[in-house]
């Protein structure tokens, strides 16, 4: 008797926002070095594997360049360059995770992309204020899954960030 009126309450809830906080958040996890990070799957478009991009004079240098994806140029960021992590070395495993940011496609480079994992409130800790070079205000937490520590991203905030040059920034 107790299980069925669980499941009734728990159906009654489905599509509910609490819900959806009780079933925790769903984070695509990525490798930059030997660091694991995670990003809102809700953001991901699609996973393709590395191309040669072309190159556009006077970009950022972590700025790969362009790709034409279906008829859309999408620019091209390696994460590993934007973060200072050392030189990108492009195998079989680097991919470009395909990103739907304010309606604008994004396209960043990481070393490899490992799973989809769910994460409950209780799992993301706050980041550590500490000084780095990776800015803490794109930073949602760090998400822990028993051993595995997951630097979870911000990647709203990141890539329409300024100093990305990704989306114009008018001045009202």
């Amino acid at each position: 008797m107790l299980q069925s009126s669980q499941a009734e309450s728990h159906s009654s809830m489905h599509g509910s926002k609490a819900n959806s906080d009780a079933d925790g958040s769903e984070f695509l996890a990525f490798t930059l070095g030997k660091e694991e990070y995670g990003i809102d799957i809700l953001k991901v478009q699609e996973i393709r594997g590395y191309e040669a991009v072309t190159r556009i004079a006077n970009a950022p240098v972590f700025v790969k360049g362009v790709i034409n994806l279906r008829g859309i140029i999408v620019p091209v960021v390696d994460m590993r360059i934007k973060f200072n992590l050392g030189s990108p070395t492009y195998d079989q495993f680097t991919v470009v995770i395909i990103l739907n940011i304010n309606s604008r496609i994004v396209g960043m480079v990481v070393d490899s992309v490992s799973d989809v994992t769910t994460l409950v409130p209780d799992q993301i800790k706050p980041p550590p204020e500490m000084d780095t070079t990776f800015n803490s205000d794109y930073l949602i937490g760090l998400g822990t899954i028993e051993e595995r520590m997951l630097i979870l991203v911000d990647i709203d905030k990141l890539m329409t960030s300024p100093d990305m040059g990704l989306v114009d920034h008018q001045a009202n």
